[in-house]
């Protein structure tokens, strides 16, 4: 199904072009209001939430007139993990959550990602419904002036957002001895994270935590994991925690300074949970997923299936097979026990829940063995290069070198104007070849 303004996850673009302005954020807010007004003929609520991006301070304003001027409430939250505005949406019984980020893309991007009251990401059907709303006559969807919706700034969101995570663990969670890193990637999680884990006694040793509109996911976060190993081996830390740009994301470095990937995690969670008889189902992955991971699972009778890249569907494709674990290498991973989207703080008590007291980190995630895998991001001017002739041929005398030894993945980024090429195998010279072979006709 080809949406015209949204992607994989939500919408994002460079910041003063094409989708991601001041002008379009109106429209994009009068459509979203409009569609959920239209539910229901009676006053409704959106929660707007953001991460550090300089621009988001030009971008909201614009999105909140959008809303009300559809007659919608309007409650501004300021900067607040993803999954904490899922959260209060769903808490606050509020119609709609925006939350205004370009996740772990460079300050220069920004973007929108859309929840429901479910607390769910909107799904393509309804995003095809607002896309036919955006391109309508303004003056159609615009409320009468006595229907006009109210803004107002809801200042504790964060204090209520740790509330509601601290709620899914026993009373006496306590982190008392533990030495802990984090690396909040100067974006959403940068109050939240900290203070989530100082609450519960554990001494935190933080970095990214100095937003100043452009250092997002610059040299930190999930996307840049050497800083989380070097932060680990200087404090000593028993484990590290790295978030992205809207907390979103974890990628994890145990006490040793190893990285830690989404699907290492995974592993670990699902051997936890089946042990304890609360894995419902089996996992859902990505096309992105190790095969180490896919041979670990079938090892283990764990019922594995990979959804399309993209968190929004993997939660759809966990709510329509009943599963309660899911995620992607990442590090965006779905506790469908408490969350309806990946959230990295969450997934990090989970984890330390698991670890405290018990092994070493680096002992905990040895759960299986990665089979060998290359990923290439070229960039490009138009993503529909992959369907040249030349292009197309590589791939095709790609895939039939490495059949049987491995695979290879092509595939546009849903985020970014990249061009991605995924490949696996143990015999890595072919690896090589074959990744080759595709990026020189891409190149």
């Amino acid at each position: 199904m080809l949406k015209k303004y949204f992607g994989t996850d939500g919408i994002r673009g460079r910041v003063n072009n094409a989708k991601i302005n001041g002008e379009m954020f109106f429209k994009f807010g009068l459509a979203a209001g409009t569609y959920f007004k239209n539910q229901k003929k009676i006053k409704q609520t959106a929660l707007i939430a953001k991460d550090t991006r300089l621009s988001g301070y030009t971008l909201e304003p614009a999105l909140v007139s959008g809303l009300t001027s559809a007659g919608m409430h309007v409650y501004t939250l300021g900067p607040l993990p993803t999954n904490g505005l899922a959260m209060l949406t769903k808490k606050m019984k509020a119609n709609l959550g925006i939350m205004i980020t370009a996740s772990h893309n460079p300050f220069y991007d920004n973007g929108l990602k859309l929840f429901g009251p479910d607390g769910l990401k909107l799904s393509d059907k309804i995003e095809k419904k607002i896309e036919k709303l955006i391109d309508a006559k303004v003056a159609k969807n615009l409320s009468n002036p006595n229907t006009l919706g109210r803004v107002r700034r809801l200042e504790n969101a964060n204090d209520i957002y740790i509330k509601i995570l601290k709620s899914n663990f026993p009373k006496n969670f306590s982190l008392k001895g533990m030495k802990i890193a984090i690396d909040c990637a100067n974006g959403a999680g940068y109050k939240s994270g900290p203070k989530l884990f100082k609450s519960l006694g554990a001494k935190v040793y933080k970095f990214g935590i100095s937003p100043n509109g452009f250092n997002i996911n610059d040299k930190c976060g999930s996307t840049f994991p050497q800083k989380i190993k070097y932060l680990v081996k200087k404090y000593n830390a028993d484990i590290g925690i790295s978030l992205d740009g809207d907390a979103d994301r974890i990628i994890i470095s145990d006490e040793k300074g190893n990285i830690i990937d989404g699907d290492q995690i995974i592993a670990m969670l699902a051997k936890r949970w089946k042990k304890k008889r609360i894995l419902k189902g089996g996992v859902i992955g990505t096309l992105m997923s190790n095969y180490g991971l896919q041979n670990y699972f079938k090892d283990q009778k764990i019922k594995f299936i990979r959804a399309a890249v993209g968190d929004r569907y993997v939660k759809e494709k966990m709510k329509k097979n009943n599963f309660n674990l899911g995620g992607e290498q990442s590090g965006h991973i779905i506790l469908g026990k408490f969350a309806t989207t990946g959230d990295g703080l969450l997934v990090a008590l989970e984890v330390i829940k698991a670890l405290k007291g018990k092994v070493k980190a680096s002992k905990f995630f040895d759960v299986f063995e990665k089979t060998p895998q290359l990923l290439l991001n070229i960039d490009v001017k138009n993503k529909d290069i992959l369907n040249k002739q030349s292009v197309k041929q590589s791939i095709k005398i790609a895939s039939k070198l490495i059949k049987g030894q491995g695979r290879i993945l092509v595939r546009k980024s849903g985020t970014e104007q990249k061009i991605r090429i995924m490949g696996e195998s143990q015999n890595k010279t072919l690896l090589k070849k074959c990744i080759n072979l595709v990026s020189k006709k891409i190149n």
